[in-house]
């Protein structure tokens, strides 16, 4: 039985099967790389809340940038304006600012 293709074509089919084979692997394990991130992320968070650990300390000072609603969010505190009476205008935060943070999970 003789062999219809030379040993050339087949080695170069050969090579564009495995760089096919390679570049799908690499496809593949770059989405699993970015999936295992998000979850470990997840799982960090989630942690943190069961664990109830505190995400902020008692005493917060603002930083630049930041807002009431995302400290409250970081936080966990939907009361902030309420817990720190000298805050007046909850859109008059400014850097260096001392607010009280109670975290929703302590609460009883």
């Amino acid at each position: 039985m003789a062999c219809c293709c030379s040993s050339t074509a087949m080695a170069e089919k050969i090579s564009w099967n495995c760089a096919l084979f390679v570049a799908v692997m690499l496809v593949l394990s770059s989405c699993e790389s970015s999936t295992s991130d998000f979850i470990t992320v997840q799982m960090k968070q989630e942690n943190n809340i069961f664990n109830n650990q505190k995400v902020c300390d008692e005493i917060y000072v603002v930083r630049e940038g930041e807002t009431l609603q995302t400290i409250s969010e970081k936080c966990g505190d939907p009361y902030i304006v309420e817990e720190n009476p000298h805050i007046h205008d909850p859109d008059d935060v400014f850097p260096g600012l001392v607010i009280k943070i109670n975290p929703f999970i302590h609460r009883s």
